[in-house]
């Protein structure tokens, strides 16, 4: 079976209440979508492998990425979308190396969408169209500030790419502008 977007957004709501982690589910999907678009991918398989990413994070935080693949095997995924889910946690709850492009923008993006929001909400526009990479940048490097995103693994994820990060985060916040409503990033403009 071929999961439909509909049929991954039910289940993606089935296992997470939390708002924060939808918004996170959605801006990871759009920015999948985008970078489907710049490599000439299947654009809806990329959106629904990043819409369901954390399937198993909320109800199974210590057990993220095993009990994904449990889910989805129980609901007949292909192996190649739970391969790919599964991917994303390389090096830090899985031993599943990213070795498709999708499976490495995926990688990549996870955190940086944090990065990414993180640095909309501290303006005071509270708006992600007026963000622009040098002020992603300038937060990088503020351990403080957004302190739960990793940046070595977007680092890790940029060689696995082999684009330049300064591209990576521009792709990211145009990707997450097409639902900047959705994820509450459109801010006052």
């Amino acid at each position: 079976m071929t999961p439909s977007r509909e049929q991954a957004y039910l289940l993606l709501k089935q296992y997470n209440q939390s708002e924060s982690l939808v918004k996170h589910a959605l801006s990871v999907e759009a920015v999948m979508r985008h970078f489907a678009a710049i490599y000439n991918e299947d654009i809806e398989k990329w959106g629904i492998i990043g819409l369901i990413h954390d399937l198993d994070y909320e109800q199974y935080p210590e057990q993220h990425c095993k009990m994904t693949r449990q889910i989805l095997e129980k609901e007949k995924w292909p192996e190649e979308y739970i391969r790919s889910v599964v991917s994303h946690g390389w090096g830090i709850c899985s031993d599943t190396e990213p070795v498709h492009i999708m499976e490495k923008v995926l990688f990549t993006i996870d955190e940086l969408t944090g990065l990414v929001t993180a640095s909309v909400l501290v303006r005071p526009s509270k708006s992600i169209f007026d963000l622009e990479v040098k002020s992603v940048r300038k937060k990088w490097n503020l351990k403080n500030f957004a302190a739960g995103v990793n940046r070595e693994v977007i680092e890790k994820g940029a060689l696995m790419m082999d684009r330049d990060l300064d591209f990576i985060i521009q792709e990211t916040i145009a990707g997450m502008k097409s639902v900047a409503k959705s994820i509450d990033l459109a801010g006052e403009l």
